[in-house]
């Protein structure tokens, strides 16, 4: 039978095998140093995440390139994790809508024992990989859908789960992890494993690890809203203008695409019910509001393609 401390002691044998958990004797003194020294550490250490993170190019590029195939079909982007991995999710996905006007159900950030797990510890949720295909159950998962799992260990069950049960549904999988090897990047069809190394401090992985999959998820959600065509050249021209820097933002993005007046700004803003995307349409292909519009619904909301298909039309 099994003894009720073998699994806590198998456990302690997993995590004493990966680079995140590894104790750095050279730093057992770190508290003893002055705060610039110890802040010049960490700022060293931060500086070769980077690295980690270009070592990995390829297979994001690959990962990107699959999930924008997804979406672009009607496919929704699902993050899945445990603390630390978890929020780094959510965080991502709940900057999609204001960046990119993507609706709140396109993005989505599941954590580990649910919404209240953004501020406290829901003891055991992690530890759950049924947990994590009932959170996918509940968002009715399909295969036109991706779900990237992240876990810096790279064993969390929650995000192995999520990326095993996704996979099982036909979904696209990618596994973001932050040790070599791991079980999440083998679950999953893109496995991107950005090894950064010992922390500081020892397994505190919201550290170096936590910044490596900031990093990646910038890439993920960014790189594939400019595939979808969210952006014109390097412009956020699908922000949704909710507040009054948004509105401000609003109306310096089109003067920077048109190079239009503030005044014709103004009536091209006020033609297109503050759509940025549409207002820039109506300048550059001296166009009305409602035919830019349909010009932008026929190009799948590619701005580029819209103004191409302008070019064409009767003068």
């Amino acid at each position: 039978m099994t003894s009720p401390t073998s699994e806590p002691r198998d456990l302690r044998a997993q995590l004493e095998t990966l680079t995140t958990e590894a104790f750095r004797p050279e730093l057992a003194e770190i508290d003893r140093l002055p705060t610039l020294e110890i802040a010049t550490l960490m700022n060293g250490e931060d500086a070769s995440v980077a690295g980690a993170v270009a070592a990995r190019l390829p297979e994001i590029a690959a990962a990107i390139d699959a999930l924008a195939a997804r979406m672009a079909r009607g496919g929704r982007l699902v993050y899945a994790g445990a603390g630390t991995a978890g929020r780094l999710g959510v965080l991502d996905a709940s900057e999609c809508p204001p960046t990119f006007n993507t609706d709140p159900a396109q993005v989505v950030g599941l954590i580990a024992g649910g919404p209240g797990a953004m501020v406290t510890s829901v003891e055991g949720a992690e530890d759950s990989a049924e947990l994590a295909a009932r959170d996918l159950d509940a968002l009715e998962l399909t295969a036109r859908d991706t779900v990237v799992g992240i876990s810096a260990s790279g064993r969390t069950p929650y995000a192995v789960g999520a990326v095993a049960h996704a996979r099982s549904l036909g979904a696209l999988t990618i596994g973001l992890s932050c040790n070599a090897g791991s079980a999440l990047a083998a679950a999953a069809e893109h496995g991107i494993e950005v090894v950064v190394g010992p922390e500081l401090i020892t397994g505190s992985t919201r550290l170096k690890a936590g910044t490596a999959q900031k990093l990646v998820l910038n890439m993920l959600s960014t790189i594939t809203m400019i595939r979808l065509g969210k952006t014109y050249g390097n412009l956020m021209v699908d922000v949704r203008a909710s507040n009054d820097k948004l509105r401000a933002r609003s109306r310096r993005i089109v003067a920077l695409a048109t190079g239009a007046p503030d005044e014709e700004i103004e009536r091209a803003l006020a033609a297109t019910d503050g759509e940025v995307k549409n207002a820039i349409l109506t300048i550059l292909a001296d166009v009305d509001g409602p035919t830019a519009a349909r010009l932008l619904a026929k190009s799948e909301g590619r701005l580029r393609t819209a103004l191409e298909r302008a070019a064409t039309l009767p003068g």
